[in-house]
């Protein structure tokens, strides 16, 4: 079941073109990963995904709700982190789980025994009390993260999830996001580490200048460049090969 569904989205700023007719789709269970070079459109896009920003054109459906007609039922399925958390940094971890399970109506009970489930999945029994501005970067991520899942959303969207983070807290966050697939959740995550996304992803987009350049699982996506590509070669043709090609002509000399 198709639980994200985006409809040729656009955004311009003044005469740039954010995002230009940009579709996609992420079933139940799905783990879908978001690639691009930096200023491709990738945050943009998964602003509007969510409703931070109002796209000029183009619908967006989260779980069979249009987000702009009944904005209040999609954004309830919908779990969400941005690539620099954005947490209140004078509440304990504690302190702000509670506020968020308040915001989303969770009973008391409930919220509970989430909490402290999510507490001991992401490792923060001994943050659990500090303010979370005396929290180290992969910290505050896991706390964001954990906030984002403690409503259990239908649609988890992740802007670079793993920026800054060491091995261990990565592995972590990579282990949380397969769990959540396996229980159904539809993850779209954007990322410069090309290996997560070949090794998690089931699909992928590829955007460039605002625009979709390429969709589908990885290995087709490989099928579609010379014999024996990796990846990174796929992602450097097709977001910018010609000028790749002239830094290592330059660097070689040539």
């Amino acid at each position: 079941m198709t639980m994200l569904l985006a409809q040729n989205l656009s955004k311009s700023y003044g005469k740039l073109q954010a995002v230009d007719d940009v579709s996609l789709q992420v079933a139940a269970g799905e783990i879908v990963g978001f690639l691009g070079p930096n200023g491709a459109g990738k945050t943009t896009t998964l602003k509007m995904l969510i409703g931070l920003l109002r796209p000029d054109k183009g619908r967006v459906n989260i779980g069979g709700f249009d987000l702009n007609d009944e904005p209040v039922r999609a954004r309830r399925r919908i779990g969400y982190v941005p690539d620099v958390p954005n947490l209140y940094e004078k509440l304990t971890p504690l302190e702000f789980f509670h506020f968020t399970a308040d915001v989303f109506r969770l009973d008391k009970e409930t919220a509970q025994k989430r909490i402290a489930d999510l507490i001991e999945l992401f490792d923060l029994g001994e943050h659990g009390k500090k303010l979370i501005s005396s929290l180290s970067h992969g910290t505050k991520q896991k706390v964001s993260l954990a906030a984002a899942v403690l409503h259990r959303p239908e649609v988890l969207l992740l802007d670079e999830p793993t920026g800054g983070l060491d091995p261990r807290a990565t592995r972590k966050i990579k282990d949380i996001m397969l769990e959540l697939s396996r229980s159904g959740c539809a993850i779209l995550f954007s990322t410069h580490i090309l290996e997560i996304a070949e090794n998690m992803c089931n699909r992928l987009y590829i955007i460039n200048k605002g625009k979709i350049v390429a969709d589908g699982p990885v290995d087709r996506l490989k099928e579609t460049t010379k014999e024996g590509s990796t990846l990174e070669e796929l992602f450097i043709e097709l977001t910018g090969g010609s000028e790749y090609d002239e830094v290592v002509k330059y660097l070689s000399g040539r």
